[in-house]
């Protein structure tokens, strides 16, 4: 692809990749140690710009100021990077005292015979506030526990072949933390200084990046800077990086490994990829919610079906990991009164602008596909009848506040295995997979619950809680299911997060409490988890979410017991 940029704005991105150059020898010289100090500057400066990084991102969203949804911009930008600086910051502390990263971390083995790394919670304030979710990393199969504990670390114990260098960031448009992790896994995974380039949409929260990432800049391992597509173009084909990650979609993807028009076709088709040097990547998908039928009470239904309403509407549903598509039994005895539940959970979400760019074509898309589908304020739910066509439901991720109900047959054991290969065979990606089972169901299919999960091939799997908890919990990893190519890219290339620096990942697998505090207490005498968190924060439906989750955020940053305690009981009020 020619050059076509203007040199003003080349001059800028060719002094950044200097300063970069330079950078990468002294990131190089960097004891561990010296690079957990750094790290500490770095939690330092976040925190100070936690409010302002959190009301930009609200007002880069068309969310007002007091909006009951502004909460979402506190959870999953300063909070989850501070969360993510944490963990980096214990991992490599370990390492700089001799000792190894999972030590006094359980491993043990799944049903199939994997090593499970039991990654969440490790601290104590994550056992109390998240009592009742856990967070487990899946390895390859054949990894024994032995081979986990000797190549963790990554580049900071073992540098491998194509670490080191820099590395090129295209930041993801819709969550403002997700640049910023993926910037700290270049950095840590990789020994790669990184030049980030923002997404448009993310232009507002450049200055506020500026300030909070400020120890990485001043020595020249972080870079930022803004651009279109010819930009992204211009970095990708430039021979400075050694490695290019993406946050974005699979036609992004292929335009910059193939190229675009007839000639990409037949680079793909020969298998000549335009890109020379090596690329990971996180696509999206059309996620699963496996609902397996069971006794549910009324409270159980309502909580549910809010629980559902949020996977979807959270951001408006610009989010990779947006559930799409329900899977329910038609044989359940209790699914009409679900969709009852489900319909008006929908409908009652506070409503929000559908900012993302294109977002409004793609709502047009699914309105043109499926005339039938119920229009509830300012989104549609897709209810698949008889003779209707799942097709665009199933391959499509609208990236947007769509979301679709199919039946299958059975119920047991029977139906969930349907689900899990439904889910597999029929929908598109294999970022994130949703499960909620009420547990009297879970223990009484016994080894047959964890054959199903085991058979489930996504990247990340939510068990009673949403997978967007996988990706704010930072000891755990975030990526598509292996198994893709350059060619069939899918979901995408590799994990991120991963903060104890694991290898010879599989998976991700998220548990949570089937029903929230008080009515938690009840649900242990039926082998369920037990938590003290009430309706979570990040439900569309909860009336303190705003005030919760920037408590939560600045307790993160700052601690203090009475701050803590007076954002527990603003959470109670949920």
């Amino acid at each position: 692809m020619p050059d076509t940029l203007a040199d003003d704005v080349r001059a800028p991105i060719e002094s950044a990749i200097a300063d970069l150059k330079k950078g990468s020898a002294a990131w190089s010289a960097l004891t561990v140690s010296q690079r957990v100090t750094l790290l500490r500057g770095v939690r330092r400066t976040v925190a100070a710009n936690a409010r302002a990084w959190a009301r930009t991102a609200a007002r880069s969203k068309q969310l007002t100021d007091d909006h009951p949804l502004r909460g979402e911009e506190w959870l999953s930008g300063p909070y989850a990077t501070l969360g993510a600086l944490d963990a980096y910051i214990e991992t490599l502390d370990r390492i700089a005292h001799g000792r190894n990263p999972l030590d006094g971390i359980t491993l043990d083995r799944t049903a199939s015979g994997q090593t499970r790394v039991h990654a969440f919670p490790l601290e104590g304030i994550d056992k109390l506030l998240l009592s009742g979710f856990t967070g487990e990393v899946w390895l390859a199969p054949g990894v024994t526990p032995g081979d986990a504990r000797a190549r963790v670390g990554l580049a900071q114990r073992s540098p491998a072949a194509g670490d080191s260098g820099i590395g090129l960031v295209l930041g993801a448009g819709n969550i403002t933390s997700i640049p910023v992790l993926d910037v700290l896994y270049e950095l840590l995974a990789h020994d790669r200084v990184v030049l980030l380039k923002v997404n448009p949409t993310q232009d507002a929260l450049v200055p506020v990046f500026e300030k909070a990432l400020a120890p990485l800049i001043a020595p020249g391992l972080l870079r930022i800077v803004r651009g279109a597509g010819d930009v992204g173009a211009f970095l990708t084909a430039h021979d400075a990086f050694a490695h290019v990650h993406i946050t974005g979609s699979a036609p992004t993807f292929d335009a910059i490994v193939w190229g675009t028009g007839p000639q990409a076709k037949r680079r793909k088709r020969e298998n000549r990829p335009r890109l020379k040097k090596p690329i990971t990547a996180e696509l999206g998908g059309v996620s699963p919610i496996i609902v397996v039928p069971g006794e549910w009470s009324a409270e159980d239904l309502r909580f549910q079906a809010e629980h559902v309403a949020t996977m979807r509407l959270q951001n408006c549903g610009h989010n990779c990991i947006a559930g799409q598509v329900v899977i329910l039994s038609g044989d359940w005895a209790q699914k009409d009164q679900f969709l009852i539940e489900l319909r008006r959970a929908y409908a009652l979400a506070p409503e929000r602008p559908i900012w993302y760019p294109r977002s409004d074509e793609r709502m047009a898309q699914a309105a043109e596909a499926y005339p039938d589908a119920l229009v509830l304020a300012d989104r549609l739910l897709v209810e698949i009848g008889e003779g209707d066509d799942p097709t665009a439901l199933e391959q499509t991720e609208y990236f947007a506040p769509v979301l679709g109900v199919e039946q299958l047959p059975g119920t047991g054991q029977a139906f969930l295995d349907a689900a899990v290969a439904h889910a597999n065979e029929k929908l598109q990606g294999t970022l994130g997979a949703n499960v909620l089972i009420a547990p009297t169901t879970e223990a009484s299919l016994g080894a047959g619950f964890e054959r199903a999960i085991t058979a489930l091939h996504y990247g990340s799997i939510a068990i009673n809680t949403w997978t967007a908890f996988g990706f704010i919990t930072p000891t755990v990893t975030w990526g598509a299911f292996p198994g893709n190519t350059l060619s069939d890219v899918g979901s995408g290339l590799g994990v991120v997060h991963n903060a104890l620096l694991l290898a010879d990942v599989e998976r991700s697998v998220v548990r949570g409490p089937f029903r929230p505090f008080p009515r938690a207490a009840s649900i242990v005498r039926d082998g369920g988890r037990f938590t003290i968190l009430p309706k979570p924060p990040w439900f569309a439906s909860s009336r303190t979410a705003a005030e919760v989750s920037e408590g939560l955020t600045r307790f993160r940053a700052q601690g203090g017991v009475l701050a803590l305690v007076r954002t527990l009981v603003q959470a109670m009020r949920a």
